[in-house]
């Protein structure tokens, strides 16, 4: 495929992926992951997996992810052309239905959606955690680290730095 295809394919992806992001960027990681590995061949599992990695563990927003596949397939621009596409549709979407929010304030259908939309959301992250264990998770002592992490955060109180700091050092160790 050709540069100004890519861009395109890239552009017209992640404009369209952007409007069903319900919860943020991360709950569009099940579709990232088969548009970019599944669809297209643009990288691996374990490449998505680290470019998730890599993007979560950067500062700044959670959508660098994006960013990070649109420099795998095109260089800068396809960085540049993902991560505006992402984040363009849905600013100007979110400008326009906060306008609508705003004069329809008494109103009960916008607390309605709003109610809707958290189990939506809360799905669409189940799905992102599943997709993510699934593609890293390549041996039984990592899925058991993955299900005893996810056990830890949902049952204590326990800090998740904590959490995330032990799986780290035993992949340094070599553990996983």
């Amino acid at each position: 495929m050709n540069a100004p295809n890519q861009l395109w394919t890239l552009v017209w992806t992640f404009a369209l992926m952007s409007l069903f992001a319900v919860g943020g960027a991360n709950s569009a990681i099940p579709e990232m992951h088969r548009v970019a590995v599944e669809v297209h061949g643009w990288m691996s599992d374990k490449e998505f997996a680290d470019m998730f990695a890599i993007s979560q563990l950067s500062p700044g927003p959670n959508v660098l992810i994006v960013t990070l596949i649109g420099y795998s397939v095109a260089g800068v621009f396809g960085a540049v052309a993902a991560t505006l596409a992402m984040c363009g549709p849905t600013a100007i979407l979110a400008y326009y239905v906060s306008g609508l929010l705003r004069r329809s304030s008494g109103s009960r259908w916008p607390v309605i959606i709003q109610a809707a939309l958290v189990p939506l959301s809360i799905g669409l992250m189940g799905a992102s955690a599943l997709i993510l264990a699934l593609t890293s998770d390549r041996n039984w002592v990592a899925a058991l680290l993955t299900i005893v992490a996810a056990a830890l955060a949902f049952a204590t109180k326990l800090n998740p730095f904590w959490i995330l700091a032990a799986g780290g050092l035993l992949g340094f160790a070599g553990v996983i």
